[in-house]
């Protein structure tokens, strides 16, 4: 987690702690729940967005 996030908003922070975890280790059967990549949601949080 970035540090200006958890500094700014631990809140917020927590909250996408927890929902990357429950992605990591919970199985989806809904089709549409798609869960990207490490590296598109890295670029996605980068000056290229």
């Amino acid at each position: 987690m970035p540090n200006a996030l958890l500094e700014g908003d631990p809140q917020v922070a927590a909250l996408i702690d927890k929902e990357l975890e429950r992605q990591q280790t919970h199985l989806e059967l809904i089709a549409s729940e798609n869960f990207t990549s490490a590296a598109v949601m890295a670029a996605q949080g980068s000056v290229l967005t």
